[in-house]
């Protein structure tokens, strides 16, 4: 099974993340879950953690290792309403998983932190974008940011599942994931740099069970 070949690959190489292993794979499987399902894939964070968020969006919403060609009824259909332009399109766009991130909504953002507070810039959006069955993933190197913690709770009083990526101790995050992958670090900087491999092997599985699996 090539997911187990990508998990065992990022644990070889990063072998402090051995503890992860179970929290990985149940990472992957309620999110392959919640896309079977209709659901889609809900991202924030702060700071570095806010451009690991746009990161995490940006693997699963194209082509990451894979080969994601579009279904062939939809490339029929974009190639009968446009001999040129759409027969272009269908050969040339990928399927994509659907994956949010609140952290780039920059009007919305202001206007939350202006008129409400900065603390529910994304708690605000979980009311209006989550839907029971999707999933929120929250970064945060102390598990206690809590414009982070405040979306959570949106979002278990919503009904999605909640994947935390947090430091060692997990901070308040802890008790509101559903999965929580706290890498073995406290300083920021050195949470920051296990998260990337952790959730460049959750996407690459994802990817591969979606697209590539028999």
């Amino acid at each position: 099974m090539k997911e187990n070949n990508i998990l065992q690959q990022l644990l070889k190489r990063y072998s402090n993340l051995a503890t992860l292993e179970k929290s990985i794979i149940a990472a992957v499987e309620i999110i392959i879950d919640s896309y079977k399902n209709g659901g889609k894939v809900l991202v924030c964070g702060n700071g570095g953690s806010c451009s690991d968020a746009d990161h995490i969006v940006g693997e699963l919403m194209k082509s990451f290792e894979g080969h994601r060609p579009l279904d062939s009824e939809f490339q029929k259909r974009l190639s009968a309403l446009s001999p040129e332009r759409g027969k272009e399109l269908a050969s040339k766009l990928q399927q994509g998983l659907p994956a949010i991130s609140l952290t780039v909504h920059n009007a919305l953002i202001t206007a939350v932190a202006n008129d409400i507070s900065g603390e529910l810039i994304f708690a605000q959006q979980i009311t209006g974008l989550g839907n029971e069955g999707d999933i929120l993933m929250g970064l945060s190197t102390s598990g206690n940011s809590q414009n982070v913690v405040d979306a959570f709770l949106v979002a278990k009083a919503k009904g999605l599942k909640t994947i935390g990526f947090t430091g060692d101790t997990g901070g308040k995050l802890k008790d509101l994931s559903d999965v929580l992958l706290n890498v073995p670090e406290k300083r920021t900087a050195y949470v920051q740099e296990l998260h990337l491999p952790v959730y460049h092997a959750i996407c690459m599985m994802i990817e591969e069970e979606v697209f590539n699996s028999d």
